[in-house]
């Protein structure tokens, strides 16, 4: 490391701006020497941790002198670069999270769930397996006529990495298969064992280069390598589990399908077992728990799926996560360390969280330097104070929390946390915690430079427009520049630049013709839109993604969902105390008895249609974009496909959350309600009001036999 600057033990405070700009130089090369190093020669110079110190080291001193920072800043880069050479694939089949579950507890409620649903009795059978979750990288792989034709990542589930080369190179598995159906795609997860893993990290430390951190890190990184042939020289192995795109079924159920897969020469977890009841999957658990420590591959819980395919069928998806199955996590891992200071983020509802500063710590693998508080209560009921040493845990991708306080002897010395009483914002706005919620929030709202920010950030995240090249650093910085301040001045930056007071993109420090250049193609790219997509952009509160996908469905276009949720506004404001959303108005009360929504959340998303600084956004967005409607999930030609229908009685032949499920798959929408808008009741037993508003408002009626009929006919 020659030319190494002398101030690097000075205090970043205490520096001079000539020794500050001197050693900027220096760490802007020494890093990018270190990139080159690892993501290109793989041979590693130095260790993570003190990679990490430089790139720590520079961001302080950016901070305090932000007008020296570099066009060659490593702040611009994140040392991956791997990444840009892979193809983009779309996933035929969604490559699905699960949900979890994190004590037995949870296991049995997920059980019940599945049977309440299914309506099953408790001494019906219902068979599940239990398979050993893997911690690797998902892949999928997929075959045409027998041939591996492509390999992928599991990317954001929609979207992955083609690594078709790298997956060639991993024995296990097959390039060619017999007796499969033309379309064949087969997932699983890419690994390490620990054996192989130690032998690599001896010959990476014989060679001088740098140790892998854990087996799924030196998984990971190899498997994206762009040079194929450093794949061929790592040791890979690759477990298979689940079925993706299938031109035609292979089997009945989940364990047959297993069994298939061993058939045709692919490897399957050992340990995986098919069991009946929730008493009998928690056994499982317990064994492969006391196996853990033994395994020659990590593992992080257990996975419970359904057997019968027909069954997980009925049961379908909720949000992004399959009903019929979820992984049973080991317990979180937990470390101390010393809690540092309590900052507070503002996001983008006026939310106040006060954040946890940690001495870097730890956990399960990662480092961990901030963990979440959560509200005033918490801070108040664990007495966590400034100093104090605590607990931090992390269960699975869970943000890592302060669990309690570990009394060191001092703790009672130090100063009670007191809860700002006003935004850490300019503007310093009141603070304000409406009467029963937990949470506090700045008064400010879009005035409020912190919630203007935060809504611009999460507009353009990877779930909501997801603009290639516009992350959190680059919208600060045309924020804090003046050049857009709501998310309709994204998509006008090409036209202004250059026209308001600044120089053109292409000469701001960092950028370049090309990098300017591609950024606008990539807005340009994003002015056709999913309704979805769309609605979750916007930041309304209590707004995620599986509502925003029910809104979307819901309304079918962004003109009529504007319309409806104009006139669901306009009814409230006439009658804000009502409790009743029927007595509201007819607009309000269909929004209320969408399923999962009710009146806390109808009255954030008509709030956000009364506000005319949102409406003023909303409608400059409508001129700028196209907005796609949003198609039926599924049956697109069917009967139900648009239609609204309301279930009233009880049914006997299916559960109330079944049949919902099922008009749904089939693209009906289910509310709650009766109306002139409704185009089908179904009427089980000791049906009461809502059939007779049928009768008089002549909407058609079906009974329970009717409906199954109509379902069997649309199978």
């Amino acid at each position: 490391m020659s030319g190494k600057p002398g101030s690097l033990d000075t205090p970043v405070e205490m520096l001079t701006r000539a020794a500050a700009k001197k050693e900027l130089k220096w760490l802007a090369q020494e890093i990018a020497r270190h990139d080159r190093l690892y993501h290109q020669q793989d041979a590693p110079e130095i260790s993570d941790a003190d990679y990490d110190a430089l790139r720590r080291r520079n961001e302080a001193l950016e901070t305090r002198f932000p007008d020296e920072k570099r066009k060659d800043s490593p702040s611009e880069t994140v040392g991956a670069e791997v990444a840009s050479g892979f193809r983009k694939v779309r996933h035929a089949v969604p490559m699905l999270s699960l949900g979890n579950a994190f004590d037995e507890e949870d296991v049995r409620d997920f059980v019940a769930r599945v049977r309440r649903f299914l309506s099953l009795k408790e001494d019906d059978a219902l068979a599940f397996v239990a398979e050993p979750k893997i911690d690797g990288l998902s892949i999928s792989l997929r075959y045409e006529r027998g041939v591996f034709v492509q390999g992928a990542t599991r990317g954001d589930g929609s979207e992955g990495e083609e690594v078709t080369e790298n997956l060639r190179t991993i024995a296990e598995i097959p390039e060619r298969l017999e007796g499969v159906p033309e379309v064949f795609e087969v997932r699983g997860e890419v690994y390490m064992t620990k054996s192989d893993f130690l032998a690599l990290n001896e010959r990476q430390e014989q060679a001088g280069r740098k140790l892998f951190a854990n087996p799924r890190n030196a998984a990971a990184g190899s498997l994206r390598q762009l040079d194929a042939s450093i794949t061929r020289a790592r040791p890979l192995r690759c477990f298979l589990y689940a079925a993706g795109e299938l031109s035609e079924p292979v089997a009945e159920t989940h364990w047959a399908y297993l069994e298939r897969l061993r058939e045709l020469g692919f490897r399957t977890n050992p340990l995986a077992e098919r069991c009946d009841g929730a008493e009998a999957i928690l056994e499982v658990y317990r064994r492969i728990e006391k196996q853990r420590a033994e395994l020659d591959y990590d593992i992080d819980g257990v996975v419970y799926k359904v057997d019968r395919y027909d069954l997980q069928q009925r049961l379908g998806f909720v949000s992004r996560a399959p009903r019929w199955a979820i992984a049973h996590k080991f317990a979180a891992e937990r470390a101390e360390t010393v809690l540092e200071r309590i900052g507070i983020q503002v996001g983008r509802t006026g939310a106040l969280t006060p954040v946890a500063h940690l001495t870097p710590v730890t956990v399960g693998g990662v480092v961990v330097q901030r963990a979440t508080l959560h509200n005033q209560d918490e801070i108040r009921r664990k007495d966590v104070r400034e100093g104090d040493r605590v607990v931090v845990q992390r269960a699975g991708d869970v943000i890592p929390q302060v669990v309690e306080v570990v009394d060191d002897g001092h703790h009672a010395e130090r100063p009670e946390y007191r809860f700002p009483e006003h935004c850490p914002c300019p503007l310093r706005t009141e603070v304000v915690r409406p009467e029963g919620e937990a949470v506090s929030r700045c008064s400010g709202e879009l005035a409020c430079p912190h919630q203007q920010l935060r809504r611009l950030t999460h507009f353009v995240s990877r779930d909501a427009f997801d603009i290639e090249g516009l992350g959190d650093k680059q919208v600060q910085a045309f924020f804090e520049r003046g050049l857009i301040a709501t998310p309709p001045d994204i998509f006008d930056l090409q036209a202004n630049d250059g026209k308001q007071g600044e120089p053109p993109l292409a000469e701001w420090e960092g950028w370049g013709e090309r990098s300017a250049g591609n950024l606008f193609q990539a807005i340009e790219a994003r002015r056709r839109i999913p309704l979805e997509r769309f609605v979750y952009a916007l930041g309304i509160r209590q707004i995620g993604q599986a509502t925003a996908r029910l809104l979307a469905r819901s309304y079918g276009s962004l003109d009529e969902w504007h319309a409806r949720m104009s006139e669901a506004a306009r009814e409230r404001a006439e009658k804000p105390e009502e409790k009743k959303p029927e007595l509201v108005g007819e607009a309000y009360a269909e929004l209320c008895n969408l399923s999962g929504i009710g009146v806390s959340m109808a009255d954030d998303i008509v709030g956000f249609f009364a506000e005319a600084h949102n409406l003023e956004v909303l409608e400059a967005l409508e001129q700028r974009l196209t907005v796609e409607d949003a198609a039926a999930p599924s049956g697109g030609d069917s009967p139900l496909a648009g239609k609204t229908v309301v279930f009233t009685g009880s049914l006997e032949t299916m559960s109330r959350g079944e049949a919902k499920a099922r008009a749904e798959s089939l693209g009906a929408k289910v509310t709650g309600s009766v109306s002139k808008n409704t185009d089908f009741v179904v009427v089980g037993a000791d049906a009461g009001s809502k059939a007779k508003k049928a009768q008089e408002l002549g909407v058609e009626t079906l009974s329970e036999e009717d409906w199954a009929k109509l379902l069997e006919r649309l199978r």
